[in-house]
């Protein structure tokens, strides 16, 4: 065999597996239409690189490392305490959802505290990054703009004078020459991350790059960026609302599971200091099939607003809709109130929702939703200053869930004067709070709408 001549080989653009003939599915991904042609040249004998020498663990010097801490308290949460020098960490969410503004923000606050930031432009030029500083109110010292996709390029103003932070927007945009595939290409992706993670880990100089998501919401490339990245970031919001949330995917130096809350306004992202108080600020008293519920973010309580609706159907098979939780989990919730609670849902179609654009994926959550689809189905409205917290089991029995003191004193401190939760949980009431404790989904339900309402079901 020739090893001098060059081959080509076909690549899947959504997952990147390779294939000798073209496929109209990918077998991993499942993905129609993705494979493309790309030419492989013979591989060239690398330069040898020095290596490092191996070394006891107990002789590492065990400090913490310095992080990078801004003036932007929900963006450091969610990173961990701050950005860590010579990481690479990754920015996704939907066009238009603000990531851009939130990495121009980001760069001019490492500016203010007198560091030297490079902000690198594939997708708008210097001028359009002007128009939008001056519409967030930035000045720009020591915040240089460099409007260029070639990688070599990039890498050679970066080692000219390493700054403090580097802002790649976006990364499908960047691409190396030696490449034949096309920018935003699996090749080209997997490529130019890896260069800038061996650039970040050697001037240790921490990277953030922007990702563009495909139709099904995540990141273009999610198996060649999210391994090579140290943290993942998403930025979430619903189109026409004004707040946006920071989630964290996947973080090599903090937890995974923080969530960063701002609002959009016109001088750009603006933290929400109360976010509880910010999400119910426009419940309506006496709302039927409304609850409140007390959820962990991370190790943020946050107080959310389930709401539920019920509607005889007009087609023969019923529909069930769950926005910010889990299909799955509403399914389950349904059928337990049928079968143990006795309500007459196989004829309604059910509509969940929580308020603000928020996801509630714990099964701390399963007592408010049973409680809100009740509520809708007899309409009966529940106690304005009730919250309800619970896992609720296959045989309509209710379950603690953890770290309820620091549910019920954000509950508390928001007003609220009565809570229901599982009767076998163990927890000192704070002051000025009632608990109720119950054993079954159908005795919460009978505490919970004692007040009456019109039986529909």
């Amino acid at each position: 065999m020739d090893r001098g001549r060059s081959r080509t080989i076909f690549v899947c653009q959504q997952c990147g597996r390779e294939s000798i003939k073209w496929l109209g599915r990918c077998p991993d991904c499942e993905g129609w239409n993705t494979f493309v042609q790309r030419a492989v040249r013979p591989p060239t004998t690398p330069s040898r690189l020095p290596s490092a020498a191996p070394q006891e663990l107990s002789r590492v010097a065990g400090e913490g490392i310095p992080r990078l801490i801004l003036s932007f308290a929900e963006f450091n949460r969610v990173l961990g305490g701050g950005i860590v020098p010579g990481s690479l960490v990754l920015v996704g969410g939907d066009p238009g959802i603000g990531k851009s503004t939130l990495l121009l923000q980001v760069s001019a606050l490492v500016a203010q505290q007198g560091g030297r930031v490079i902000y690198v432009s594939g997708e708008e030029s210097v001028q359009q990054v002007r128009i939008r500083a001056n519409r967030l109110g930035l000045g720009g010292e020591r915040l240089y703009i460099l409007p260029e996709t070639n990688l070599e390029v990039i890498l050679e103003q970066l080692e000219g004078a390493p700054p403090d932070l580097v802002i790649i927007d976006s990364i499908q945009t960047v691409y190396l020459d030696g490449l034949g595939s096309a920018p935003g290409s699996v090749a080209q992706i997997r490529e130019c991350t890896m260069r800038l993670m061996q650039w970040a880990k050697i001037a240790n100089v921490p990277i953030l790059l922007s990702g563009h998501v495909t139709k099904d919401g995540a990141i273009a490339g999610p198996r060649v960026l999210e391994h090579i990245v140290d943290v993942v970031l998403y930025l979430e919001g619903e189109p026409f609302g004004s707040y946006r949330l920071l989630r964290g995917v996947k973080n090599r130096f903090g937890s995974t599971n923080e969530v960063g809350i701002f609002e959009m306004r016109g001088q750009g992202l603006v933290e929400v200091d109360n976010p509880s108080e910010a999400f119910l600020s426009q419940r309506a008293r006496e709302a039927i099939g409304s609850a409140v519920v007390p959820t962990l973010e991370g190790t943020r309580p946050l107080l959310v607003e389930i709401q539920a609706l019920t509607s005889t159907t007009s087609f023969g098979f019923p529909r069930r809709t769950a926005n910010g939780v889990d299909f799955n989990r509403l399914l389950l919730i349904t059928a337990v109130l049928t079968k143990r609670a006795g309500l007459a849902l196989g004829s309604e179609d059910i509509i969940v929702n929580v308020v603000g654009g928020l996801r509630v994926n714990e099964p701390a959550a399963d007592l408010g939703i049973a409680l809100a689809i009740a509520s809708s189905l007899r309409g009966a409205a529940i106690d304005p200053g009730l919250v309800a917290i619970g896992e609720l089991g296959l045989s309509g029995e209710l379950r603690a869930v953890p770290q309820l003191e620091r549910r019920l004193g954000e509950a508390a401190k928001l007003g609220f004067g009565r809570c229901l939760l599982p009767g076998r949980a163990k927890v000192g009431a704070p002051q000025g709070i009632e608990l109720i404790g119950v054993e079954s989904v159908r005795e919460a339900l009978r505490v919970a709408l004692s007040k009456g309402g019109k039986q529909t079901g």
